[in-house]
Order: structure tokens, then sequence, then C-alpha cells
């Protein structure tokens, strides 16, 4: 009576593990987002399993059905498309019942595009927000934009083909033309491209070659970083008392702590102020 999570590759099959393919051996059931996709996998590793689709349209109606055969002592694998279950795929409802039903649910971690991208992207990976899709509308994506105007952390989002450059012009509205973005594309697949540009400038180059605009994006956006500006007084007095008597790394660190500031902005504040 068990329930497993299983990440499958988000492009190339190789990406699997070896526990996950001893788990779908294993398992009376693989609920499947799509059932020929995943039966496209499962036909590539070997593997012959009962599949019962389980999609956003009937997640909540299935999901009791599922309980009721876990209950059975079935053993049970969710699977979705690409990459790990529930992360902007079904699943949640499942999941939710089988924690308020007393059923085990067992992860089996694996790919997963959103973590995929980030850790490729040279920004800040210690403290990120994932957002998945923006909203299809103009008005309501830009509301979202500006909602996150000022969030400090990485920010993740899902782009899909169609809206990838609706999307990055209300960005450059929103955000402004210099906000640095990394796009990753097709991850894992045989045209897999990250790449590293201003908002404006990505834009322009994708315009530049339509194929550019084809694929499944993931968009890794720089967090909001408060400019020497944007900083209480207070605290650079502070740190310019502190540099007279200590060493900058450890004026910053005490700054840092007092105000709640980040101290490498203050090391470099410091190291400005010194110059």
């Amino acid at each position: 009576m068990t329930l497993y999570i299983v990440a499958t590759p988000i492009g190339n099959l190789d990406d699997i593990t070896l526990r996950a393919i001893d788990i779908l051996k294993s398992v009376d059931l693989i609920a499947a987002e799509d059932t020929r996709h995943s039966g496209l996998l499962l036909q590539h590793l070997g593997i012959k399993a009962k599949l019962f689709a389980l999609h956003d349209h009937n997640e909540q109606e299935k999901s009791n059905t599922l309980i009721e055969k876990l209950k059975s002592g079935l053993s049970i694998a969710l699977i979705s498309d690409a990459g790990t279950p529930l992360i902007n795929d079904p699943g949640y409802h499942l999941v939710k019942a089988c924690h308020e039903n007393g059923i085990k649910v067992v992860p089996i971690p694996g790919a997963c595009a959103a973590i995929t991208a980030l850790c490729a992207s040279g920004l800040p990976s210690d403290k990120f927000i994932y957002e998945g899709f923006l909203p299809a509308k103009t008005k309501a994506r830009q509301d979202y934009l500006t909602h996150l105007l000022d969030e400090p952390r990485t920010i993740i989002f899902y782009e899909s083909t169609h809206r990838l450059l609706d999307t990055l012009n209300d960005m450059q509205t929103i955000w402004g033309a210099d906000k640095p973005i990394i796009l990753a594309k097709e991850l894992t697949k045989t045209w897999e491209t990250i790449v590293s540009f201003k908002v404006n400038e990505l834009i322009n180059w994708l315009n530049e070659d339509p194929a550019r605009q084809k694929g499944e994006f993931v968009l890794i956006v720089q967090g909001h970083t408060k400019s020497e500006e944007d900083i209480d007084p207070k605290a650079i007095g502070t740190l310019k008392l502190l540099q007279k008597e200590l060493p900058l790394k450890k004026a910053a660190a005490i700054t840092a702590e007092i105000y709640g500031l980040k101290k490498n902005q203050l090391y470099q504040i410091g190291l400005n102020t010194e110059q």
C-alpha cells in the first residue's frame, strides 16, 4: 500500500535513475499524465506495466479510484510526461488524499527542469523561488511581475513557445531593459541551449532567428539587488564607522547583521568607499 512519486527524464532518456527503473518494474499500476507518451518511455526501458490515466482534467475524480486501489494493497507509481511529478504537473490531489488516508508516499527523486536550469544559470542558487507559468493574459501577467518587482531571490519561470516573447516584453516593461535573465531551452536534449542576456538583448537574440523561439523554456531571473542609494544611510554610516576599527569583511558582516542586509553588498560598498 504505497504511492511512489517517480521522476522521469526531461529529455535525455539516460537520465532516469536505477531506483526509478526498479520501482516502475515492481509496482502493480503506473498512473501517468499521458499514457501514450509514457508508454514510449516504458517501452524503451523494457517495462510492461498497466497504465492508468491521471491528468489535470480527471485528477480529482480519479484520485478516489486510486486511493481504493492503494487501500486494497496495490502499489502505484505516479509519473508525469517529464521530470518530477507535481512540479507544474498533476498529482497534488492524489498525494494529499494519500496523506489523509494514511497511505505511505515515497518520493523517487530525479530530473526537474527548474533545478537543472538553476544549477547552470550562474545566478545565486542559495535562495530562490519557483513561479511556474505566468498568467496568459497581458494585464494579469504584468500585475504579477509588478508583484515580484522587489523580490530579492532568484526567480524561476517556465514558459511556452507561443508566449515567450510576450512574457519577455512584459518583463522589460515592468522590470526594465537591463534585467539579467538566463534562458534555458530543450534541457538535456540534442538542441539544449543556455544563454545569458539582459532582457532587451534576449528579445533581440530571439528575434534574430525564429528557430530560437521554439522549444520548452525555463527562464531564470536575477532577483532585485538594492543599490547603494536604496540602502538606509544609517547602515552606510555604521559601516564607515566600523571600517575605522575593523577589517572591511568584519565591518560588513556586523553591519549586515544589524540592519538585515547582505554582507557581500555592504562589502562592495565598503570597497568603493576605500577607493
